[in-house]
């Protein structure tokens, strides 16, 4: 009998589950229920659903999660509310009875990773934190070569991530350019950096200490580059040839999920990335030690010309590398959806899409075979949603991932944030995350 599940949180990424159930998984789950605060964004995805051959599912508030799990038996809740929701949220399912499966980050603060971690312990549920990274065959090619013993024991690890102006860009435009709403770009984007780091050299943040600042993004530096007055929103007519506005109308999806269901809830999908208010930072640097003596070296950028990222893991017996090009470059008008599409050009210098290469002392250089794999995220969502609704079997990577890895996760980006309030390393065994 399949396992029945229910959705709380309708924006874009609820889709995916939704999607993953109907046609790739009806025998394993059974959507029965949709909970969000916005009528808008429930009636989007119950229209999604009976366009997948689902039936009409009954609809909940936010105030209506217990009551959701008493009322249609539901075994597990996927979470894909906003960062800050996740805490309150998890917690109360927990103890409603069902386990979950949350979106990453776990949440966005030490208070959020305590109180999650009790409410688990009181009910004896369970959590899954779905790092759908770690499922990408080069990702995970990584790690086998790293798990083989290729490079002898982990020195340190050098990772660069660059976001690019249609993908980074729109981290300025929603909820998430407020750090009390997304713990910023080191919590809610660098925690699947993160765990990749913990999960490749199997073990976990001891210490950190980071440096960043809004750099690009915002009012004040709109200003100081002379970019003169701007609108409010994206979505205006007229807008001209402004490369950053986003228009929720050319789109239907965020027409109906956003621009339409504005009237409920007051949110603006849309905000201009020059506006003032943006308190999270555009560009990163972190410096982590690990408890196995390994050391992270960390950058990040939101608005880069290209997106993807490199990771080199040096080993007492050689060096491995791995480049992903996820996007050459953002040449046309289209600035949404917010998730990397993929698109390589033919011609363009970084169009070399990815390559794994080990280099063992004395020794040259070869480039090791990624397996391809088709859909969202280098192919790892669908395997994902596999171990989800099927259960991961005997995975020798190891892949799912539980609370405990949740946390790690959001450990280095906790630690990173109070690093950058006071400007010294901070041990994550002091921030008691539970």
């Amino acid at each position: 009998m399949p396992r029945r599940y229910a959705v709380a949180g309708t924006g874009s990424r609820a889709r995916e589950y939704v999607r993953a159930i109907f046609q790739d998984h009806p025998a394993d789950a059974e959507l029965v229920a949709l909970l969000d605060p916005n009528p808008g964004r429930l009636a989007f995805h119950q229209q999604y659903v009976e366009e997948l051959g689902g039936p009409a599912l009954p609809q909940y508030g936010a105030d209506d999660l217990e009551r959701m799990v008493k009322e249609q038996s539901v075994d597990r809740v996927i979470v894909t509310s906003p960062d800050y929701t996740h805490a309150a949220v998890v917690s109360r399912i927990l103890r409603a009875g069902a386990d979950v499966i949350v979106e990453k980050p776990l949440t966005i603060d030490a208070e959020g990773t305590r109180q999650i971690a009790a409410a688990m312990a009181e009910s004896g549920k369970s959590v899954v934190v779905t790092f759908n990274y770690r499922y990408s065959p080069r990702n995970s090619a990584l790690r086998q070569l790293i798990a083989d013993g290729s490079i002898g024991t982990v020195t340190s690890v050098e990772f660069q991530w660059v976001l690019d102006t249609r993908h980074g860009a729109d981290y300025f435009r929603r909820w998430h350019r407020e750090k009390k709403n997304s713990g910023g770009l080191l919590v809610h984007k660098a925690s699947h950096h993160f765990d990749l780091v913990n999960w490749w050299i199997a073990s976990e943040p001891a210490r950190v200490f980071a440096s960043g600042a809004l750099s690009f993004y915002g009012d004040q530096n709109a200003a100081a580059r002379g970019l003169g007055p701007r609108p409010p929103r994206g979505t205006v007519d007229n807008p001209g040839n402004d490369p950053w506005l986003l228009d929720l109308r050319a789109s239907d999806d965020n027409r109906r999920l956003y621009y339409e269901s504005e009237q409920y809830d007051g949110y603006l999908r849309d905000q201009d990335v020059f506006n003032p208010g943006i308190t999270i930072e555009d560009n990163l640097a972190v410096i982590a030690e690990y408890a196995n003596g390994a050391r992270l070296s960390y950058s990040l950028n939101a608005h880069s010309p290209w997106e993807g990222y490199k990771v080199a893991v040096n080993g007492t017996e050689g060096r491995a590398e791995l480049a992903v090009v996820e996007r050459a470059a953002v040449i046309d008008a289209h600035i949404d959806p917010s998730y990397p599409a993929g698109n390589l050009i033919t011609g363009d210098i970084r169009s070399d899409g990815e390559h794994l290469v080990l280099q063992k002392h004395w020794t040259a250089a070869v480039e090791v075979e990624i397996p391809q794999a088709a859909g969202g995220h280098g192919g790892g969502d669908r395997l994902l949603y596999a171990d989800l609704f099927q259960g991961p079997g005997d995975d020798p990577l190891a892949r799912a991932a539980d609370i405990n890895d949740g946390i790690r996760a959001v450990a280095v980006g906790i630690a990173a944030n109070q690093s950058l309030i006071t400007g010294q390393p901070v041990t994550v065994a002091d921030l008691n995350l539970g």
